[in-house]
């Protein structure tokens, strides 16, 4: 993997990411129909267009890299390269009109995630982080500036996010968010992408979700690992595969692990 190609990549992440936050943003402000999946989740237009968006920007650019995405399948590549995308993380937010909705951008090299972006298009931020470059924050049109995790040291002083609550009843493990919400000093449910957002700049300590996809998780791991964090499995592996995950600032990550572990 050469720091040009990582480099490329992780521009183009950025400005896709804008762009396709740009377009979800006409229907978020506009108006749209929704559909149900087979598995009780929303789709609308605005998450396929934005996926084609991206979808085209990465053929341009770089035509033998692999994609998957939520909506539109899998791409095969020849280069080693995969970008793993999600439109709008967070539909059921977006549908609502709630602005805590994210596009995610991950890219894969050879199976390991290198580049990370969280990019939530109504309230005008995004996080990024490449591998060994540490995360970045900006807000707007504003100069970036670091991305750094609290330095929250107790469950019991913490703020936790989780995305719903209906999750950990689906995998048979109601416990595990009462029990964290009982330790947290503040529980919080709005989370999706911006929750891990949060995580990544320090506002939030942990979060943890019981179900999560490749495209939910792939953005991740990076941009957590570069500001200082961690993201896992609900075992403690640092993977984006593993159907479940917990984000935190490293400090609370083995405290959180004695909820969440295999029993």
């Amino acid at each position: 993997m050469r720091d040009t190609d990582l480099t490329a990549r992780l521009e183009l992440a950025r400005a896709a990411a804008r762009q396709a936050g740009a377009l979800t943003l006409r229907y978020f402000h506009g108006s749209f129909d929704v559909e149900w999946k087979a598995d009780a989740s929303p789709v609308t237009v605005a998450d396929r267009e934005a996926e084609k968006l991206l979808r085209q920007r990465i053929g341009e650019s770089f035509p033998a890299d692999a994609i998957l995405g939520e909506e539109l399948g899998d791409k095969a590549g020849s280069s080693g390269y995969r970008w793993i995308l999600d439109p709008i993380d967070g539909t059921k937010s977006f549908v609502r009109r709630v602005p805590l909705y994210g596009t995610l951008i991950g890219v894969e090299f050879e199976g390991r995630s290198v580049v990370g972006v969280i990019s939530a298009p109504a309230t005008g931020e995004m996080v990024y982080a490449a591998a060994g470059r540490k995360a970045w924050y900006q807000k707007g049109d504003s100069p970036p500036c670091p991305a750094v995790v609290s330095s929250t040291a107790r469950i019991a002083d913490a703020l936790f996010l989780t995305s719903e609550i209906e999750g950990y009843n689906q995998v048979g493990r109601p416990d595990v968010v009462m029990k964290l919400a009982q330790a947290a000093r503040i529980t919080r449910t709005w989370g999706d992408a911006y929750g891990y957002l949060l995580v990544a700049t320090g506002r939030a300590d942990f979060m943890v979700d019981p179900r999560m996809n490749l495209w939910d998780a792939a953005a991740l791991l990076p941009v957590l690992q570069e500001a200082g964090g961690t993201f896992t499995d609900w075992n403690g592996a640092p993977r984006i595969d593993g159907g479940n995950g917990v984000a935190t600032n490293g400090k609370l990550l083995r405290e959180v692990l004695s909820f969440t572990r295999s029993q």
